[in-house]
């Protein structure tokens, strides 16, 4: 089998043979490239030492040294060059207690994750599969190397690797994999919530969100996201949906697209709806005040996922305004974009779309035109440029002081009031209105 790496690669490898060094590419690029996928990166192993390395090539950047790597600079690539190495004991479900380094390429490769990985590429020998990743990769199974309990044992964060891969790449678990994944799911409590975040992540933004159902019936959530456990025990005996809220979740996540923004916001929408429940003398199921509770558990959640302010400020207000029934009308959505934003409207307008999608079919056609009306009016308000900001009114603080308005709390006053005034009627966002409107407040 032939593979075509990129020359950065082909150098670095040639200059390790020409020191009497092995080196090939290995691990996720191999595969990728088999898969017909394009790499996010290209790693190379070898049997030379990290300081043999630094002495081979000029431009190096000392990555891990303690693990083995050095990153070398080589043309316009930069790759991580890891020496073979052998894992000492895990004592933490993670990290090796120590790292031996070994010439032997077939150690090296016994210690990583899955099959899939654990291929390994040079143009001399061509393709190292000792593990029967190729025949995995026609069978579209994620099987780990070796023992499934071992390897999920020294790092339990393969656990959820698994989960990914299998939504990344529309591949099953192999049968002992898995039976290991549901023993051993308990031990990503050892991990840490970063690296949880990271793979979640990946399976939300993939081509398959709804392996998040995978997920939890490996008993992963459990660990990693109780609250979802909650969503897939909840039932909706309500006419305007025909699954449980976890079953809603999932239809939901497929009707966004693969931003991370949009998905978070869809796994999450629901989150609160669990404690909002209640249920009327006719056995329907309500739901009131579930959007603000599910604002609030988000940013809970998120926060021990360790994201980024910005996310959470999103998907928070996204939630917060998933579940409101706009009317099509000008000033009512103009209120909105001042509370959201153009780009943020339009997250909502794909978030209720999506939410929409995932219910029954009862009122469904009605639901979707209110949604595209509103899409009306925002294009209209936006191509008009109509005032739905302090930033766009005619008037300013300065203006205002001009005209006597003291510093302080008052000009902020005056300037929302107009602000309230011309989101109402744009044609009044003139200066001389204003100034003549803001002198009755005074």
């Amino acid at each position: 089998m032939k593979i075509k790496m990129p020359p950065s690669v082909n150098m670095v490898i040639d200059s390790l043979h020409a020191k009497g060094f092995e080196a090939y590419a290995v691990g996720g690029c191999v595969r990728d490239t088999i898969l017909a996928r394009e790499p996010d990166d290209w790693d190379i192993t070898t049997s030379a030492s990290p300081q043999q390395v630094k002495e081979i090539f000029d431009r190096t950047v000392d990555t891990g040294l303690e693990h083995g790597t050095v990153t070398v600079l080589a043309g316009s690539g930069a790759h991580e060059v890891t020496t073979y190495r052998i894992d000492g004991e895990y004592e933490d479900g993670r990290h090796p207690k120590e790292v031996v380094f070994t010439s032997s390429l077939a150690e090296d490769l016994r210690r990583r994750d899955f099959t899939i990985n654990a291929m390994a590429y040079n143009n001399e020998e061509g393709l190292v599969d000792l593990f029967d990743g190729i025949r995995d990769l026609q069978r579209k199974v994620i099987r780990c190397v070796g023992n499934p309990t071992e390897r999920f044992s020294e790092d339990a964060l393969r656990i959820l690797r698994a989960l990914r891969f299998s939504a990344q790449l529309g591949f099953k678990l192999d049968p002992a994999t898995l039976d290991a994944i549901i023993a051993l799911a308990p031990t990503l409590e050892k991990i840490s919530a970063e690296r949880i975040r990271v793979e979640l992540n990946k399976l939300l933004i993939s081509k398959r969100p709804e392996y998040m159902e995978a997920v939890y019936e490996a008993g992963i959530t459990k660990i990693v996201l109780p609250e979802f456990d909650e969503l897939m025990k909840t039932p909706q005996n309500n006419p305007h949906h025909c699954y449980n809220v976890g079953e809603h979740t999932i239809a939901a996540l497929q009707h966004v697209p693969a931003d991370p923004i949009l998905r978070w916001t869809m796994l999450l929408h629901d989150i609160a709806k669990p404690a909002c429940r209640t249920t009327d003398e006719a056995g329907i199921d309500h739901f009131k005040g579930h959007a603000p509770a599910g604002e609030k558990m988000a940013k809970a959640i998120l926060r021990r996922l360790k994201f980024d302010n910005e996310t959470i400020r999103q998907v928070a207000a996204l939630i917060r305004w998933h579940d409101c029934r706009m009317a099509p009308e000008k000033p009512v959505i103009r209120r909105i974009l001042n509370k959201l934003g153009p780009e943020l409207f339009e997250k909502l307008m794909i978030v209720q779309e999506a939410d929409t999608m995932a219910k029954s079919l009862y009122q469904r056609e009605k639901t979707l035109e209110r949604i595209e009306k509103v899409r009306e009016c925002v294009r209209e308000i936006l191509d008009n440029g109509d005032c739905f900001t302090l930033k766009m009114l005619a008037v300013s603080g300065k203006d205002l002081m001009e005209l006597g308005v003291p510093k302080g709390p008052k000009i902020g006053e005056c300037l929302n009031a107009a602000l309230e005034e011309v989101m109402k009627d744009p044609a009044k966002n003139t200066k001389e209105y204003l100034t003549e409107y803001i002198k009755t407040l005074l």
